[in-house]
């Protein structure tokens, strides 16, 4: 009953297959909705994932440049330190190669 106004049964079941259809279209609504957020949450966490990689991608090229960068100074240092030497060297073998020649003309 209605408001005091008896229905009839095909009133009945289509006040019930409408309830029905109704439960049914907001279940369907809240199940998009879901899937929706599920999504959105998906491409969250990717776009997460993708910024993460890029950043240690870019810590690790710089880190490769900070070492290759304090390679070639040691090295350049290195061979430097090779053309003191090797200078010092030609200056001590030239001096003593002065000394003996005015030693053998003193001698004379």
């Amino acid at each position: 009953m209605l408001g005091g106004i008896k229905m009839t049964d095909q009133e009945e079941r289509l006040m019930k297959e409408t309830k029905r259809a109704e439960e049914r279209a907001a279940e369907k609504n809240e199940q998009l909705a879901r899937d929706q957020a599920r999504r959105e949450d998906t491409l969250a966490r990717d776009q997460a994932r993708r910024k993460d990689t890029l950043a240690r991608e870019q810590a690790i090229k710089r880190d490769q440049k900070e070492k290759e960068t304090k390679e070639s100074e040691e090295r350049a240092a290195k061979e430097n330190e090779q053309l003191v030497r090797d200078q010092a060297r030609r200056e001590d073998t030239l001096a003593r190669d002065q000394a003996r020649r005015k030693n053998i003309l003193d001698r004379n």
